[in-house]
């Protein structure tokens, strides 16, 4: 397990589904090389929508910056040694007002 190894950025997620991220991220990491983020994150992503339902997003890597939306309680990042690992569930918001003046077209196009 990745408890004590772990370094713990940002969670509002239960302390289940913690310790599955984190139980999760350690097997992925004895299938997987360090070098290899891509495979990390796709099983982590495909494990989480398996358990907790469709629509989970993982990002692995050394240097990446993220702005991200997501459900609450569906965000971890995390650090195990030189890999940081980003997993949350996202969250779709209302669609943003037409600008275009184009709004009333959707109603016509109906």
């Amino acid at each position: 397990m990745l408890e004590g190894k772990a370094v713990m950025g940002e969670t509002d997620m239960k302390q289940t589904m913690k310790e599955d991220a984190l139980s999760l991220a350690s097997k992925a990491l004895d299938c997987f090389d360090v070098t290899e983020p891509t495979q990390i994150a796709r099983f982590v992503k495909k494990e989480f929508d398996s358990s907790y339902g469709s629509g989970w997003q993982c990002i692995v890597g050394t240097h990446f910056g993220s702005f991200v939306t997501h459900c609450s309680g569906c965000f971890i990042h995390f650090s195990v040694g030189t890999l940081t690992i980003l997993l949350f569930k996202g969250s779709v918001g209302e669609p943003a007002p037409r600008t275009d003046g184009l709004a009333n077209l959707d109603s016509i196009v109906k």
